[in-house]
């Protein structure tokens, strides 16, 4: 089964989020919430993780994590298998507790990006319904990290409350809380009068389905650790958005490498014909040395239809002689 690489890099920030097997409950009563935090304040202590923010949902959690060392992997199978060893044994049931392996939405520190995904968690309990949201509080829901940042005789030991009261402005005193907790109101009675509670705010669908929220030059720094991650592993080990990117980048720079050889232009392959020779020893050579699929080179060469890529592939492999021969000659000399 192909699994999603995981990127890990000394103080990196994760949205981390996994819900039950089949959907089911991984927190039953307010004493298998408890376990778990406690479980989460072990492996904070374990691997030196800080969590800005935490909301527990039934059948699912989130975390908004800390990484000052590489070690999200060998932290998050502790805390997970740690913790349905105590869930299982309280309820004295077997087997997986957990569905498959947990989301880790890697998480840009600069801009506003840290303190949307620090709202789109403590929101969690707003956008489900789970208080009276007209006349309710967010304090209300008790199973999250919002009260431990407005009231701090609620606070564990390992919340790291001041990097999201900062990215607000806000100070770690009696003002800057009461600051948080107005702004935070503010937000759960937009979400009261919003249509589509999920749709509140436009930047919680890049937190929901993609798998990197932050800006290019933060896309193009974790591009080159999955780089380093992916090389010397065999490529069907892999699968996932984040091994997609490598895998576009990568053939990106060859065909940049092939036009120069070939003294072209990105400029120039919206004006040569669509089965052009050039075009077809470029998609050969891509096709060769990458993973990418039709799809993207006949976009990316303005081949038109996916199937023109397939048909001057098997049109390169087969040539014996003439200028497609020495086109494909010529491009193969260099290394990528």
């Amino acid at each position: 089964m192909p699994r999603q690489v995981r990127v890990q890099f000394e103080r990196a920030t994760y949205h981390v989020m996994c819900r039950g097997n089949h959907q089911e409950p991984v927190f039953n009563d307010d004493r298998d919430c408890e376990t778990f935090l406690d479980t989460l304040g072990e492996a904070c202590g374990r691997c030196g993780w800080r969590v800005h923010a935490f909301v527990l949902m039934g059948n699912h959690y989130h975390l908004l994590l800390e990484t000052p060392e590489a070690n999200l992997v060998d932290g998050m199978r502790w805390l997970q298998g740690t913790y349905t060893q105590r869930f299982n044994a309280r309820h004295k049931v077997w087997g997986h507790l957990f569905q498959g392996r947990y989301k880790a939405l890697l998480v840009d520190s600069d801009g506003d990006y840290f303190s949307t995904v620090a709202g789109y968690i403590h929101l969690n309990p707003a956008r489900a319904r789970c208080f009276n949201l007209e006349g309710g509080k967010l304090t209300d829901y008790k199973q999250s990290s919002y009260p431990g940042y407005v009231r701090p005789a609620k606070r564990p030991e390992w919340l790291v409350v001041d990097r999201v009261l900062g990215s607000h402005g806000f100070k770690n005193d009696a003002s800057g809380r009461a600051g948080y907790r107005n702004y935070m109101q503010k937000r759960v009675l937009e979400i009261f009068h919003s249509d589509d509670p999920m749709k509140a705010d436009e930047k919680w669908v890049e937190i929901r389905r993609g798998w990197l929220f932050g800006s290019e030059e933060f896309r193009l720094k974790i591009q080159d650790v999955i780089d380093g991650a992916v090389a010397g592993n065999r490529r069907d080990s892999y699968s996932g958005d984040a091994v997609k990117r490598h895998d576009e980048h990568a053939a990106g720079e060859l065909l940049e490498k092939a036009l120069r050889k070939l003294k072209l232009k990105r400029t120039d392959l919206g004006r040569l014909q669509k089965a052009d020779d050039r075009k077809k020893v470029i998609a050969w050579l891509v096709r060769s040395r990458t993973s990418v699929k039709n799809e993207w080179i006949a976009s990316s060469l303005s081949m038109g239809h996916p199937s023109t890529v397939s048909r001057g592939v098997r049109a390169v492999e087969k040539a014996e002689g003439g200028l497609l021969w020495e086109f494909k000659n010529e491009i193969s000399k260099f290394k990528d």
